[in-house]
């Protein structure tokens, strides 16, 4: 009973990490009033980057201890640059920011799909990363043969998240920086006449939230999963956007929130493992996480109060 609560939890830890990094991206930029439906599309393209890149890398230099981090940051960059792309049409062309996201959901897998057609072969999905070329587990060997092992021997990138978690809480609600950009996402009228650039702020945070939402991409392709393929993401950003409107549009609550929705794909591991032998459909398991995500919906989000001006355009000089 021990072992599979163990097994259970550190599958939470696991599964739980891409949508604490996607879900505190989009903390970032409806803080700053811009909605970003585009997440998911974020997360596929730096899924793609990191796999194509780690794989490149230790083909072209050898399995190096940089390899993994290289491409790891390689997807939060290529999710930075579709968050780009959505702050030039939402903050500077003032288009419609849900339209705007759709769109990257769209172009972001896409292009993924093209350039590994173009890189791997007519492939759809990257080759397998070699082991020793995924992200390295900062444990492994310390806590063996224990139940401490199965919770915590987990990859590098749990560990960042949990420490992005502080430290995006820690920006947000104790800095100068953390304060305008609340200020920009409750009012930005009133920012702007005290001085506070309202563009550069939500340039920043929806840049920011591609970067974040690439890592959590490429955690999933370079951790839990050692190769990208078109399938991969399949909804994961759409119930990290659920995870923060749970959470309240905080790091520590979207962070909670995530975990939940974590736990329920180890529980759906767990019972569809064959130890467990209760021969329940696959159909019906994955079916889990998606259930939660709707339930939590219909039962939070109109206890959720989001920025008052989360969604609108700004423009300077507007009354």
């Amino acid at each position: 009973m021990l072992k599979d609560l163990a097994f259970i939890l550190g599958t939470t830890l696991m599964y739980a990490t891409p949508l604490i990094y996607a879900s505190l991206g989009a903390v970032f930029s409806e803080n700053s009033g811009v909605a970003n439906i585009g997440i998911e599309g974020m997360m596929t393209v730096g899924a793609f980057s990191a796999a194509a890149s780690a794989f490149i890398l230790s083909d072209v230099y050898g399995i190096l201890w940089w390899v993994p981090w290289v491409a790891f940051i390689i997807g939060g960059l290529a999710g930075g640059f579709f968050g780009l792309l959505h702050a030039v049409a939402s903050v500077s062309f003032h288009a419609d920011q849900v339209v705007s996201g759709i769109a990257i959901n769209f172009l972001a897998p896409g292009l993924s799909l093209f350039l590994s057609r173009r890189l791997f072969e007519g492939a759809t999905m990257t080759p397998a990363i070699p082991l020793n070329a995924k992200l390295p587990r900062p444990l492994n060997g310390v806590i063996e043969n224990s139940i401490l092992d199965t919770i915590f021997n987990q990859y590098a990138s749990v560990y960042i998240a949990f420490l992005l978690v502080l430290l995006s809480w820690y920006v947000l609600y104790k800095t100068k920086l953390g304060l305008r950009i609340r200020a920009v996402g409750e009012h930005p009228k009133a920012a702007d006449t005290l001085g506070i650039n309202v563009y550069k702020i939500r340039y920043f945070s929806v840049i920011l939230s591609g970067i974040l939402a690439g890592l959590g991409g490429a955690s999933l392709s370079m951790a839990i999963v050692a190769s990208f393929r078109p399938t991969l993401i399949s909804g994961q950003g759409f119930i990290a956007l659920a995870a923060m409107i749970f959470g309240k549009w905080k790091p520590q609550g979207a962070m909670g929130a995530c975990l939940l929705f974590g736990a329920t794909t180890g529980i759906q591991i767990y019972l569809g493992s064959p130890q467990v032998g209760l021969n329940i459909s696959a159909n019906l398991l994955s079916m889990i996480p998606y259930v939660i995500t709707l339930v939590v919906l219909m039962g939070f989000v109109g206890k959720a109060v989001a920025p008052a001006a989360d969604g609108i355009p700004y423009e300077k000089g507007e009354r």
